[in-house]
């Protein structure tokens, strides 16, 4: 939006409006040691024309991701997005994407929430998905509250120390005041989930085990294992997914016997743009439908047999008693769901393989490259990785990564900022390989390494 000037008099009368007698009334509530009268000293104004020409110079000095090599990963990655995309999304019709109400002025909007949740289902290997969720994070906490909802009169949660650190802090913080207990299970020493801690964690108040994979470092973990533990004790397993195109390779975790699959899904079309916004999302068995948070796009027909679109199955708290309401924080998402839908539909089954395939043999590509490098450099767990894993650093993990940013290149994320409370895991370097990573980048990855070895 444009800035719009008010004359002194128009001024003058949203005073009297709201009782200012002056504008310094208005920010009365601001703290006198902070506020300054005296005109801060600014440049004389400028043209328009001058704004815009100053702004492109300033915009010009930004360094872009094409600049620059990146094995970012730990929870966000970064891959292509067709151009089509960004483009479509720039449709005012797409623009105030909030709950479609009105399905006879929304069935556009219906339609494109209705394929999002398709895709998931058939990626998750699960019978439904709902019209997504805020991030990752807050959905894999839904997840959970979706199970003791459904188990009842249970009072403990098992998770693996595998599942991302946000995400296991956003579900303590969550549960703060609830008078649940949760169990943390260590991650055994090839990166998995210690199969053994988990079968003794879980027990008969246990109403969910949370198991991540491919897990925070990057290691794919045996959905069954973890659905078996569950089921032994009459728990619901709920199963979070961080790299959504790992699903194109692996086995989908509705297969693997979970019942609730949950995460993130802005590897389809949205940028990481410094960590969101984003698009997270929840699926389920049908049996537990009726306690899915937010609500569903179903598809229905009028007396003809045409086929429509509407919501269904509207459980948050808008929509009925707040006592009955399954979550009053979940949102469709509108505009990023919609990206992930179309980049879903542009590469379909086989460009989805193909990604995949492309992400592993890089990655591998990379492991390869470090397991040659003598010294302190190592691939820390031997567990199956997909696109990402964790190197173990002789080296201080801040020098590798200014070593690295020296050749324009951001090395990966290191573990002790995710995890500062793991101090175990401080000297690990977690790296990421994509389908936009060269092989050119990748030798230069590991020439620096091999430098400071």
């Amino acid at each position: 939006m444009r800035y719009i000037p008010n004359s002194e008099a128009e001024q003058a009368e949203l005073r009297k409006a709201v009782g200012a007698e002056s504008i310094h009334d208005l920010f009365a509530t601001v703290p006198r040691e902070v506020y300054r009268d005296a005109v801060p000293g600014l440049p004389p104004p400028l043209s328009e024309i001058e704004v815009r020409r100053e702004f492109g110079r300033m915009a010009a000095r930004n360094a872009t991701l094409s600049d620059w090599a990146s094995f970012l990963g730990g929870g966000l990655y970064s891959h292509h997005s067709p151009a089509f995309v960004s483009q479509l999304l720039l449709r005012g019709e797409f623009l105030t994407a909030y709950t479609p109400y009105q399905p006879e002025v929304s069935q556009g909007t219906l339609t494109a929430i209705y394929e999002f949740q398709s895709h998931i289902a058939l990626l998750t290997e699960m019978d439904v998905a709902n019209a997504s969720m805020y991030e990752g994070a807050s959905a894999f906490v839904e997840a959970v509250l979706m199970a003791e909802r459904l188990t009842k009169k249970k009072s403990k949660v098992v998770v693996s120390e595998g599942v991302h650190p946000e995400y296991r802090a956003c579900l303590r913080t969550y549960l703060a005041n609830f008078p649940f207990q949760i169990v943390e299970v260590p991650l055994g020493e090839d990166g998995r989930t210690d199969s053994a801690a988990l079968a003794n964690a879980v027990d008969d108040a246990t109403f969910a085990v949370g198991v991540q994979s491919p897990n925070f470092m990057g290691v794919v973990e045996d959905w069954s294992a973890a659905a078996a533990c569950a089921h032994a004790k009459g728990a619901l397993a709920v199963g979070a997914i961080n790299e959504m195109f790992s699903l194109s390779a692996l086995k989908g975790p509705g297969a693997a016997g979970m019942d609730i699959a949950c995460g993130e899904a802005a590897s389809f079309g949205v940028p990481p743009s410094f960590g969101g916004p984003l698009v997270g999302f929840l699926a389920c068995r049908d049996a537990y439908k009726r306690q899915i948070p937010g609500r569903l796009a179903g598809r229905a027909f009028d007396s003809e047999g045409r086929p429509g679109f509407c919501l269904t199955l509207s459980t948050r708290e808008q929509h009925i008693r707040r006592e009955k309401a399954t979550s009053n924080i979940c949102t469709n998402q509108g505009l990023f769901a919609l990206a992930a839908t179309m980049t879903l539909a542009a590469l379909g089954k086989q460009g989805l393989k193909e990604t995949a395939r492309q992400c592993f043999a890089k990655a591998e590509y990379v492991k390869g490259l470090i397991a040659q490098i003598p010294g302190p450099f190592s691939v820390a767990f031997s567990g199956p990785t997909f696109n990402e894993f964790a190197v173990k650093c002789g080296v201080p993990v801040d020098r590798v990564l200014a070593e690295l940013e020296s050749e324009r290149i951001l090395g990966g994320v290191p573990v002790r900022r995710l995890a500062p409370e793991e101090t175990k895991w401080h000297d690990l370097l977690l790296v990421a390989v994509t389908e936009r990573n060269t092989r050119e980048e990748m030798d230069r990855f590991a020439s620096v390494l091999r430098r400071l070895s």
